[in-house]
């Protein structure tokens, strides 16, 4: 007869009977040195739907899914655990059902007095509900990600039209001065609804880790006169009043140079749109030591306290009001301050209150100055331009093919055009083009198909995407079907004529 104990710590038996027992979220068993089940707890019965009779004894693979027994996942932890102290895991196990649960688990080694191992303890929790959750967000985030693709393709395709009837109108020397007007406006709106739709893909790309920068060694001055050519339209439609101040010498960066110039833009339309017609606008840049310091400045409506802690937050803006009469989609600054953090710098937000501006500051580090080329080395490395071109292009959007060959004839190009993919393979096998302007999105063939079967018959001649679709995994798709240049739509039409102003115009084809 079992003499009974006075307490439960003069009872180790009793304490771990209890504690197993009670512990019903919890699958606690032990193991031999064989790695066969030993004991069984009524957490593990629950979990796993085997009783302590069809437990005990058996090898606890019984838990495990066929491929990863296959694969040896319970030696392997067993091993590990013995050789680390401990081995931790979650993984796919397998009820006596059959059914499949996702599991956390623990298992520590169980050594005597003498250091012999006498076997193991595994505690394994179901977490299942869990990994269904994460499974599910997972799922969503992909299917917002699709969303965001396709409706910034569905946005861009009609843009690319609309710019380039712009440049036609620019192009014509019978406009009146309020058709230049106009044409003004419908420019900087189209310009305004593009940066939207890159904004709204960045900030997607940006939390899930999917940007990446192209750095390279630039001077300050580059990316800035970029960004104030960008926004001149919109200060002077508001009349405001830029000055802009950057040091007399060089300051070199390791920089994206498109990236850091979408930043800087980013600042001074904010500066422009939050600021009232007639107001003041300053950009100053200043090298501190080894870093570089941009200020931009606004005598605009100012940022309220309690807002500054939240500015850079996604879809915060500090304007709410009904009218909503500057805009936007309020992720601009959380695009600037995480592209800014990807330099190695840092962004920060000050205004003394409403009605009293505002001031945004960036600190970046620079890097020791290049020595410029030789006037000579840059006269040879010069380019000569090109003559005019024989092009194709190809899309399905009727306004987009009529719009860019009117304006590709103007600019003196030769000029043929398709609406489908088999109609575009068809004509450029039978024709000799220098280059093909080619949609990705096409009915009959795709674009990718098109570029593929027209390099299985040669190098040439260039051939240009010019999509909607402009996601990091589009451009590689591009790359691996043969394209030279992957677009993304609405393509600036003074931009594409500088592209095809590298054509060489050799016969038979042309090499950018």
């Amino acid at each position: 007869m079992t003499k009974p104990c006075p307490s439960l710590r003069d009872c180790p038996e009793e304490q771990y009977r209890l504690l197993t027992e009670n512990v019903k979220d919890f699958a606690i068993f032990l193991l031999d040195t064989r790695g066969n089940i030993a004991t069984w707890n009524t957490g593990a019965e629950r979990i796993t739907g085997f009783k302590e009779a069809e437990a005990v004894g058996r090898p606890f693979a019984l838990l495990f899914r066929p491929q990863d027994i296959v694969n040896r996942e319970p030696e392997k932890e067993l091993a590990i655990a013995a050789e680390k102290g401990r081995s931790e895991d979650e993984r796919w196990h397998v009820r006596k059902n059959g059914s499949q649960f996702w599991a956390m688990g623990v298992v520590t080694p169980l050594w005597d007095d003498n250091g012999k191992l006498r076997g193991y303890a595994k505690i394994m929790r179901d977490i299942s509900d869990r990994k269904r959750a994460e499974t599910e967000l997972a799922d969503a985030n992909r299917r917002k990600d699709e969303f965001l693709a396709m409706l910034a393709h569905e946005l861009r395709n009609p843009l690319a039209p609309v710019l380039n009837g712009v440049q036609i109108l620019r192009l014509e020397q019978t406009v009146s001065p309020g058709g230049q007007q106009a044409i003004g406006v419908i420019d900087r709106q189209a310009k305004h609804l593009t940066r939207l739709v890159d904004d709204l893909l960045d900030v997607s790309r940006i939390t899930t880790g999917k940007v990446s920068l192209r750095k390279e060694r630039i001077e300050l001055h580059a990316p800035v006169g970029q960004a104030v050519e960008a926004v001149r339209p919109l200060m002077d439609s508001r009349k405001h009043t830029l000055s802009v101040s950057l040091p007399s010498e060089s300051v070199w960066l390791e920089a994206d140079s498109a990236r850091l110039t979408q930043v800087l833009a980013n600042l001074l339309t904010n500066a422009a749109k939050y600021t009232e017609p007639g107001g003041q606008v300053q950009f100053t840049g200043e090298r501190e030591g080894s870093e570089l310091i941009v200020r931009v400045r606004d005598t605009g409506i100012g940022i309220l306290p309690e807002m500054l802690p939240r500015i850079f937050e996604s879809f915060v803006q500090g304007d709410r009001s009904i009218d909503r009469s500057q805009g936007g989609l309020g992720i601009g600054l959380t695009v600037a301050k995480n592209l800014i953090e990807l330099h190695g710098g840092r962004i920060e937000a000050h205004s003394p209150g409403i009605g009293k501006g505002s001031e945004f500051v960036i600190r970046l580090p620079v890097v020791p100055e290049v020595k410029p080329l030789e006037p000579e080395a840059v006269e040879k490395g010069q380019a000569t331009k090109a003559p005019s071109l024989r092009l194709l292009i190809v899309d399905d959007n009727p306004d987009t093919v009529a719009s860019l060959a009117m304006l590709m004839r103007l600019y003196g190009h030769d000029v043929m055009t398709a609406c489908s993919g088999s109609e575009g393979l068809d004509a450029a096998l039978a024709n000799q083009r220098d280059a093909i302007l080619l949609d990705i999105g096409l009915p009959s063939l795709n674009g990718y198909e098109v570029a593929r079967r027209i390099r299985a018959r040669s190098a040439k001649p260039v051939l240009i995407a010019m999509t909607g679709y402009g996601q990091p995994e589009d451009l590689e798709k591009s790359k691996e079907a043969g394209f030279d240049y992957h677009l993304t739509k609405p393509v600036e039409p003074n931009k594409l004529q500088d592209l095809l102003g590298k054509l060489s115009g050799t016969e038979g084809g042309a090499n950018l």
